[in-house]
């Protein structure tokens, strides 16, 4: 088995475009004191070229539209009907 590094992430805080590169800050929860909402805090950062991100982009937007037919995921009618 080859030595593949697995990252865990419960979102993605900010992508922003910086010095030609597009950037992703991945967040994790962590607790907060006393039965506080938990608190995103920014663990990883990903840097991609434009078309890196494109690409990126395309699949995950394959993959969304197999979960959809699948019914893993539910479209938003609300987020649907602003689009029109």
């Amino acid at each position: 088995m080859s030595d593949k590094k697995e990252i865990y992430a419960d979102g993605v805080g900010q992508i922003h475009f910086a010095g030609g590169m597009v950037r992703y800050d991945f967040v994790t929860l962590q607790p907060a004191e006393d039965g506080k909402a938990p608190e995103a805090q920014s663990n990883v950062r990903v840097i991609m070229p434009p078309q890196g991100f494109l690409a990126a982009f395309n699949s995950m937007q394959q993959l969304i539209d197999k979960l959809l037919e699948a019914g893993v995921l539910k479209k938003n009618e609300a987020v649907e009907e602003k689009k029109k």
